[in-house]
C-alpha cells in the first residue's frame, strides 16, 4: 500500500511539473504583451505598471487580416473535409459493392507518405492548375489530405451503428442519401465534432504550403502574418506578444466551446475503434 502510495505521488509531481511547463509560456506571453520596451529590458519576468494595452491595438491592426484568411481557409477547409469524408464513409461503411475493400486499404495506406514527400509534386500540380496566389490552391491539398484520417476514423464508427436502424430506414422509404443525412450524421455528432476541431488545429497553424502557394498579403494566414509582424515589430516586443495573443484566442475560443463535444467524441472514437 505504501508503494502504491508512493508512486501514486510521484506521478501526480510529475504531472504537476508538466502542467507548470505548458502553462508558465502562455503567462509569460500574456504578462510581456502589456509591457513597452524599457519594461520588457528591465523586467521581464513579472507584472508591469502602467499596462500597455495599446499594444493589442497596435497588433490588431497588423494582423486582423491576417486572421480574416485563416478563417476563410480553416472554415471552407473543415466544410469540404468532413462532407466529403462522410459520403466517402458512408458506402465504405454500410454498402456492398466490387473491390470495397481493396479501396478502403488503398486510401487508408496514404497515411503511411509522409505529407513532406509530396510537397515537390504538389506545388509542381498546383502551379500547372494555375493555383498560385488563389484560394484553391490551399483548399484543395487540404480538404484532399485531411479526409484520409476522416474516412478512416468514420468509417469505423459508421460499421459499429446498429444494423437494425438502417434496415428501419429503408422500409420506411429512406435511399441512402437520407439516412446518410438523417440517421448516421446526427448519431455521428461527437466524432464529426472532434474530427472538425482537429482540422482546424491542423490548417490554421499550416505554414509551409500557404507561404509557397499565397505570395500575396491580402491571401496570406496567420502563421504566415505572425512571421511578417515578428519584422515589423523587431523591437517592439509588447506589440509583438500580443499579435500572438490575438492570434491563439480564437482556437482557445473554439475549445471552450467545443471541449465537450471534443471529449465524447474522443470517449466514442475510443470505444468504437
Amino acid at each position: 500500500m505504501r508503494k502504491l502510495t508512493l508512486g501514486n505521488g510521484i506521478m501526480h509531481s510529475i504531472l504537476i511539473f508538466l502542467g507548470i511547463l505548458t502553462v508558465v509560456p502562455l503567462i509569460m506571453m500574456v504578462l510581456i504583451s502589456f509591457k513597452d520596451t524599457y519594461q520588457f529590458n528591465m523586467n521581464r519576468w513579472t507584472l508591469t505598471f502602467p499596462l500597455h494595452f495599446e499594444n493589442y491595438s497596435e497588433a490588431w491592426v497588423a494582423i486582423r487580416g491576417y486572421i480574416s484568411n485563416s478563417f476563410i481557409i480553416s472554415g471552407v477547409t473543415v466544410v469540404g473535409v468532413m462532407v466529403i469524408s462522410c459520403m466517402a464513409a458512408y458506402p465504405l461503411a454500410r454498402m456492398r459493392f466490387f473491390l470495397k475493400e481493396q479501396i478502403y486499404f488503398l486510401i487508408i495506406s496514404l497515411l503511411m507518405i509522409p505529407g513532406i514527400l509530396t510537397m515537390v509534386p504538389l506545388y509542381s500540380l498546383i502551379i500547372d492548375l494555375g493555383f498560385i496566389n488563389t484560394w484553391m490552391g490551399v483548399w484543395g491539398p487540404y480538404i484532399a489530405g485531411g479526409q484520409i484520417f476522416c474516412i478512416f476514423v468514420l468509417r469505423s464508427f459508421f460499421s459499429s451503428l446498429s444494423e437494425e436502424m438502417f434496415e428501419a430506414a429503408r422500409m420506411d422509404g429512406a435511399g441512402e442519401i437520407r439516412v446518410l443525412v438523417s440517421l448516421v450524421v446526427p448519431l455521428s455528432k461527437p466524432i464529426i465534432g472532434t474530427l472538425a476541431v482537429l482540422n482546424v488545429l491542423s490548417t490554421w497553424n499550416e505554414f509551409v504550403l500557404p507561404i509557397m502557394v499565397l505570395n500575396k498579403i491580402e491571401l496570406q494566414p496567420i502563421p504566415v502574418g505572425l512571421l511578417s509582424i515578428g519584422t515589423k515589430f523587431a523591437n517592439d516586443y509588447g506589440s509583438l506578444f500580443a499579435g500572438y495573443v490575438i492570434a491563439s484566442l480564437p482556437l482557445l475560443i473554439l475549445f471552450a466551446l467545443a471541449s465537450k463535444q471534443f471529449v465524447e467524441g474522443l470517449a466514442s472514437g475510443s470505444v468504437k475503434l
